[in-house]
């Protein structure tokens, strides 16, 4: 299956399974690829340019890194087999900069909100005096992840395939593409709001998705051959396809036992039975991932998820 995940997805979860391995790793030596590579408030004294490339690749914990690359995987693989590898990773990596920009544009607001909670008649002047007063203390104001990143390849989904039905939990139903992006949107707006110091970069999450979508129109009304909306589909098409060869090389080493005289000799299967079988085996492989392109990989019970899984070891 992994070797079925386009070359740049496939290249971003390794990279990002790696930086995770290695913050694991060199932990405990006291190497703090946080504090080297997350990208810090532009007034802290740690902060660098290449940040903003590189807070893409760190993650605090498992459970971060696991949801971001579960859906890098879900969403990525699909996009990347539109747009095709070059508009894909200048897409992810362009957006999870814009994600960055905006989480430094609400830090900064953040702490003009503090100093002026304190004196009011502090101006913008002042205002990066006292930064570079308290940048060894602004340190502290690292944000790392991919989620920015990973909210714009969402987005791009929604919006290219904005009637396809979803099947995400906890949401009972399926639901549009389309609806389910606003949603998530929805509620990164107001936990932005409404939670601001829960330890998540709700701003970046938006900001990503806010690039990515100036992007996407903006590809939109300057349509390029990289843009492919088949090569989606014809993800779903390829897997049937391999499918297809697992049988064909199959037709000449499978066998059928019938009862015959004192015990049991092996027979040839005719070419109506295997013709037969092979039918309604194809069929129940289609309809499975028809499901899967209309409705998303979590819509399978738990039967189907078997079935496929046996058919990829055929």
């Amino acid at each position: 299956m992994f070797q079925s995940i386009p070359t740049i997805t496939k290249n971003l979860l390794i990279i990002n399974v790696l930086a995770y391995l290695a913050t694991l790793v060199l932990g405990p030596s006291g190497v703090d690829l946080t504090e080297w590579g997350g990208l810090h408030f532009f007034m802290a004294s740690h902060f660098h340019l290449y940040q903003f490339l590189t807070y893409q690749f760190l993650h605090g914990s498992f459970t971060h890194l696991f949801f971001n690359m579960f859906a890098l995987w879900m969403f990525g693989v699909v996009m990347e087999q539109v747009w095709g590898p070059r508009k894909f990773v200048f897409y992810y990596l362009l957006c999870g900069i814009g994600a960055g920009l905006v989480q430094e544009v609400a830090q900064f607001v953040n702490f003009y909100l503090r100093i002026s909670s304190q004196d009011a008649s502090v101006g913008l002047i002042d205002l990066f005096q006292i930064g570079s007063m308290v940048s060894q203390q602004l340190n502290g104001w690292a944000t790392i992840g991919a989620s920015g990143a990973v909210y714009a390849i969402l987005l791009a989904f929604g919006m290219t395939f904005p009637e396809n039905r979803l099947y995400m939990f906890p949401i009972p139903i399926p639901i549009k593409a389309k609806w389910f992006v606003v949603g998530y949107a929805a509620i990164e707006l107001m936990m932005a709001f409404t939670s601001p110091g829960d330890g998540v970069a709700h701003t970046a999450h938006l900001g990503g998705m806010l690039f990515g979508f100036f992007l996407i129109r903006y590809w939109q009304r300057h349509p390029s051959i990289d843009y492919d909306l088949g090569r989606g589909r014809q993800f779903f098409d390829n897997m049937k396809r391999r499918f297809d060869q697992h049988t064909t090389q199959q037709r000449n080493t499978e066998w059928k036992v019938t009862p015959g005289g004192g015990g049991s000799t092996p027979k040839r299967e005719t070419d109506m039975e295997y013709n037969a079988r092979k039918q309604q085996r194809q069929a129940e492989i289609d309809a499975i991932l028809d499901k899967i392109s209309k409705s998303g990989y979590d819509s399978l019970t738990k039967a189907e998820k078997q079935r496929l899984f046996e058919a990829s070891k055929e």
